[in-house]
């Protein structure tokens, strides 16, 4: 169904095209029902994104990657990385600034349990 596709987009008038009429066209050249145009899009849809003949662009428009400079299509993996540890940081951040809180909620909530301790021990003193 890939070298389909690769037709298709092919011989496309307008390109890009979205990956609706993308599948609609393959699935006629394809002849397939309706049952296996539902159970085969997925499966489609996974190996268009793999196939490295494909390039999605916005929208999810597809085109070859023929078509497109590399500058145009290259996604740079030291930024996707980048902001994965950035995100990390601040998580341990949070992490830190969550742990400081929780032990100031303790701190006051032992406060509370000596001051009512205290209080208990003076109502007793007062009932002898």
């Amino acid at each position: 169904m890939l070298d389909l596709a690769y037709e298709v987009i092919s011989q496309a008038k307008e390109l890009p095209i979205s990956f609706h009429e993308l599948w609609e066209a393959v699935c006629i050249k394809a002849e397939l029902t309706k049952e296996e145009m539902r159970a085969q899009i997925s499966r489609f849809y996974t190996n268009i994104s793999l196939d490295g003949r494909f390039v999605a662009l916005t929208d999810n428009f597809w085109d070859l990657r023929s078509h497109h400079t590399f500058d145009k299509v290259h996604i740079d993996m030291n930024d996707v990385y980048s902001e994965v540890e950035e995100t990390e940081e601040i998580d341990e951040e949070e992490i830190e600034y969550l742990k400081i809180e929780k032990d100031d909620d303790k701190d006051e909530l032992e406060e509370e349990v000596e001051e009512v301790e205290d209080e208990e021990k003076v109502k007793i003193e007062d009932l002898y």
